[in-house]
């Protein structure tokens, strides 16, 4: 079997993913501290020109989305249609493996979207804490890491990347967040690193037993036994539920969320949660489908108590930000739900899933820090009746909320709506009642942020928020929150824009025997 001829053009765009923000976080580090406002438009110029860059490989990387392939054994193949592959470390045959299909593209997408526009916002707001500057290229690391996980199609080098944000998240959070920012991070280190030992045990077991890491070649387990894809799926699972999180390894999320600066939670929120559950779709399901279709239902049972667990936690929350965190454990119940699954509606929800919470809780994480910079405070009880002092903020919020909470139309529905539905096409009194209960606990989505709303938008304005300063939002707002609001709509109206290139990539690391 030949692979398909790649552009050298193409292959130097996929390169450019990488380099691009790697350069741009040296560059703006060497500026001198007295020129620092140069540094941080410097820093959003190298992230601008990433998006672009993004933006180039959409035709190829989504439309096109690679094909399928079958080799003389009957073994299926997925080959991307944006692919890099050189030689790495020669004396311990590794390879540099980069490729780009329907899963990873949108994710890859969203990532440089959002570094852009926290670039751009320190442009204008950097948190108390540290320099700007440092802050700018923590992003653009951060930038690299989290590319070059949603890229890498080789298990040694997807461990690299994975551990390359560790250290970047730390320094945001410790560095500008709130009063207890330090004992937020590192709690956040000691989770992270946690996930990582397993992993790295993970990728040992199945490089050691299948003689390579190349995620295309492992497709649906080539090499393995039933033992080794059993062992290997139940360490990959807690490893990428930690970072997803999942219930009851979800606690390092709300303290993280709290403490760190916005910027920090919208790049925490937005895109690197979706690290374990792209690890989950693309090494779990890829490569130890059987071990996926073992563990399936105990994933589901769990998915399912972290929708309803994360659900009653929001209804009891007084804290702005701690309620969004805890919405996110909700949330990633539902894309997790779509993976324990399997089938290919379950992987397609968690899909569009993963970019819709995305899109929605970095907009919710902005505005939070929109509010909390004028007020001071996250206190629900003391921000009430924002509309009446600041009615486009509260306008801005309840948007978000409303597409938070799954309404039809808007980004936020069809990842929910589609892992009820498949994890009723999969049929069985288990998957059944996992789908009702997944859908009770929508519900409950629905009874705490219209309870946000209620206790922060309606009613008479409190004196804090009678008498808040800058309540029309400022130009840099505005562009920083535009985008999110627009691909709200879109990805809700036309979700092929998310789904179109992923029919080959699902069907491969579906095709597992479930």
């Amino acid at each position: 079997m030949i692979a398909p001829e790649v552009s050298p053009v193409l292959q130097a765009q996929l390169l450019a993913l990488l380099i691009l923000p790697a350069l741009g976080a040296v560059v703006v580090a060497l500026v001198p501290a007295r020129r620092e406002p140069a540094a941080r438009l410097l820093a959003t110029v190298f992230a601008a020109l990433t998006f672009v860059v993004a933006l180039v490989l959409f035709e190829p990387s989504v439309h096109g989305g690679g094909r399928l392939e079958v080799t003389p054994d009957g073994q299926g193949l997925f080959l991307p249609a944006v692919e890099l592959h050189t030689s790495w470390v020669p004396a311990l045959h590794l390879d540099l493996h980069l490729g780009l299909d329907g899963v990873s593209y949108p994710l890859v997408l969203l990532t440089t979207l959002l570094t852009l526009l926290c670039c751009a916002y320190t442009m204008w707001r950097v948190p108390d804490g540290g320099s700007g500057r440092t802050l700018a290229a923590l992003l653009l690391v951060l930038e690299v890491g989290i590319i070059g996980t949603f890229l890498a199609l080789n298990l040694v080098l997807f461990f690299v990347f994975f551990e390359v944000v560790l250290l970047p998240m730390y320094a945001v959070i410790a560095g500008w967040g709130g009063p207890r920012r330090r004992a937020a991070a590192r709690k956040f280190v000691l989770y992270t690193l946690f996930g990582s030992v397993l992993l790295l045990l993970g990728v040992f077991t199945v490089v050691t037993a299948a003689g390579t890491g190349d995620l295309t070649v492992l497709a649906g387990g080539a090499g393995l036994s039933r033992t080794t894809q059993y062992a290997a799926f139940a360490l990959f699972a807690v490893a990428f539920a930690v970072k997803a999180p999942l219930w009851p390894l979800h606690t390092w999320l709300p303290d993280a969320h709290t403490e760190a600066p916005t910027v920090g939670s919208v790049i925490l929120a937005g895109v690197l949660l979706k690290m374990g559950t792209y690890g989950l779709i693309r090494i779990g399901l890829g490569v130890a489908p059987l071990g996926a279709a073992w563990a399936g239902p105990v994933l589901g049972i769990l998915a399912v108590a972290a929708i309803v667990v994360g659900s009653l936690v929001c209804l009891r929350q007084t804290e702005l930000k701690r309620l969004i965190a805890y919405s996110s454990v909700g949330h990633m119940g539902f894309v997790l739900l779509g993976i324990a699954v399997g089938t290919a509606t379950g992987v397609q929800a968690a899909l569009i899933g993963n970019v819709a919470h995305g899109i929605i809780t970095g907009l919710l994480f902005f505005l939070a820090g929109a509010v909390k910079d004028r007020a001071h405070t996250g206190d629900l009880a003391e921000l009430g009746g924002l509309r009446e002092s600041a009615p486009r903020l509260a306008g801005l919020l309840g948007f978000a909320a409303i597409a938070s909470l799954g309404l039809p139309g808007l980004a936020g529905f069809w990842g929910e709506a589609f892992a009820v539905v498949a994890a009723v096409q999969r049929g069985g009194p288990l998957w059944a009642t996992l789908a009702v209960i997944a859908a009770v606990g929508g519900a409950l989505t629905a009874a705490y942020f219209l309870r946000l709303l209620r206790r922060v938008t309606h009613g008479p304005a409190t004196p804090l928020v009678a008498a808040l300063p800058r309540p029309v939002p400022s130009g840099y707002e505005w562009a920083a929150w535009a985008p999110l609001v627009l691909l709200a709509l879109l990805v809700g109206l036309v979700p092929a824009l998310v789904l179109a290139g992923t029919g080959a990539p699902v069907e491969i690391l579906t095709g597992g025997p479930w």
